[in-house]
């Protein structure tokens, strides 16, 4: 007489299919994971004295970006890449093929390269309080209105996106 707890055939196949896939996914999930969440690489050109500079770098780490530091000055690069001097601000970053100058968001730049626009890359000029690395309570968790700029090969420029800042005019 047959078992009644016994599994039928099927049933054992199902059951090995099941524990096959598991551990496949088990075993990819991680790698596939880690490709996925591979940081990207940033070159960073910056003194090697400047706060907001290094602060703007944490923000980036922290946002999936895996930053290389040339602490030499970014004024050589920036003009070698091509930027404006107006433009100019602290720090100047290469990432995917595009110029970063400046306290750009992180989240823009990845905007910037999912986009993919034929373009030099962005720039926020200036130190703009609120902005990336010139943030937080050093500040009074003041936000000052600030736009990035998409700079176009030939160094001309339209606002890429704004932030209205928190700061409150006089009445």
């Amino acid at each position: 007489m047959k078992n009644a707890l016994s599994p039928t055939p099927t049933t054992s196949h199902t059951r090995r299919q099941w524990l096959a896939q598991a551990i496949a996914c088990a075993l990819a999930g991680p790698a596939l994971a880690a490709y996925a969440a591979a940081p990207t690489p940033v070159e960073v050109w910056k003194d090697p004295h400047c706060g907001c500079c290094q602060d703007w770098v944490d923000h980036m780490q922290a946002h999936g970006f895996a930053v290389t530091i040339h602490a030499t000055g970014n004024n050589a690069v920036r003009a070698r890449l091509g930027l404006p001097q107006k433009l100019g601000s602290c720090h100047t970053a290469l990432v995917g093929g595009y110029v970063v100058e400046g306290h750009v968001p992180a989240s823009d730049v990845r905007a910037l390269l999912k986009q993919k626009p034929q373009a030099l890359g962005l720039a926020v000029p200036g130190m703009p309080v609120g902005s990336p690395g010139m943030d937080g309570a050093v500040y009074g968790n003041r936000r000052d209105p600030y736009d990035v700029l998409l700079v176009a090969r030939d160094g001309s420029t339209r606002v890429f996106k704004s932030y209205p800042g928190n700061k409150k005019e006089p009445t």
